[in-house]
């Protein structure tokens, strides 16, 4: 990776976006958290040098789109790479979905990455290089009972990947969307203590029976493997790589 560059990730807190702003700052980025939430991390990054920032913000309010990039772009210079990471799950059969909850998904999920996207781009044509990466998961190519908004959000990000490769290609731009299964974050582990909970199993039995029954690995999935991923993307060696999904989920689509 051509160093330095700016790194703006959105709902890194904690999670996959944690990892990827820790992986990306140990590269040698400078590296902007966007989150509703201060990391608990953020201590533990060099301070000295000022190459990090934390920005709160609430992606379901555009102007808060705008207002990141306008923040990271006085203090930097330059956004050379975006991680459109941030979301949320809801569970309920789609007559009981809250449209609230729905519209809430999709601003979060889908119109904050078109927004951020759009805004980053002019800087990235103008310097001719930029790396737009977004978080899919295996639920932008097959579904899932009771999960219809966060399945569709998914699903329109990898068209707006798709898109945004074919607009930045002559400029040296590169969008692609990852796909992880389910991943060992702390929201993950909370959705596993829940189902616990209702089904009357242990964890390890949610984990395995549940979570992990179409996985041919049987393994969760580990945010350092997502990091690893997005790493190598933002690398000159991944610039031929474009408009595509990078599925990591064990074999869990491969039937």
């Amino acid at each position: 990776m051509s160093l330095p560059r700016t790194a703006l990730i959105t709902g890194a807190a904690s999670g996959i976006g944690a990892e990827i702003a820790q992986t990306l700052f140990r590269e040698g980025c400078h590296v902007v958290i966007a989150d509703r939430n201060e990391p608990d991390y953020l201590a533990s990054l060099s301070a000295e040098d000022q190459r990090t920032r934390f920005i709160s913000i609430d992606l379901s309010q555009a102007a808060d789109c705008q207002s990141l990039v306008e923040q990271t772009m006085k203090e930097f210079g330059s956004i050379d790479i975006l991680v459109n990471n941030a979301g949320f799950q809801h569970v309920a059969p789609l007559e009981d979905f809250p449209e609230s909850v729905w519209e809430n998904m999709l601003q979060v999920m889908l119109t904050a990455p078109f927004l951020l996207t759009k805004y980053v781009l002019p800087g990235m044509k103008q310097q001719g290089w930029g790396r737009v990466i977004n978080m899919g998961s295996i639920h932008s190519q097959v579904a899932s009972l009771n999960k219809a908004g966060y399945i569709a959000a998914k699903h329109g990000l990898v068209g707006l990947t798709k898109s945004t490769a074919l607009e930045g290609g002559p400029f040296q731009i590169t969008a692609n969307v990852i796909c992880p299964a389910y991943v060992r974050t702390p929201l993950v582990e909370q959705q596993i203590a829940a189902q616990a909970e209702s089904l009357g199993i242990s964890a390890e039995q949610v984990e395995s029976q549940v979570f992990l029954k179409a996985s041919a690995t049987g393994k969760m999935i580990e945010p350092a493997e997502v990091a690893a991923m997005v790493s190598y993307l933002c690398s000159d060696q991944a610039k031929s790589i474009t408009g595509a999904c990078w599925t990591v989920d064990g074999g869990w689509t491969a039937q």
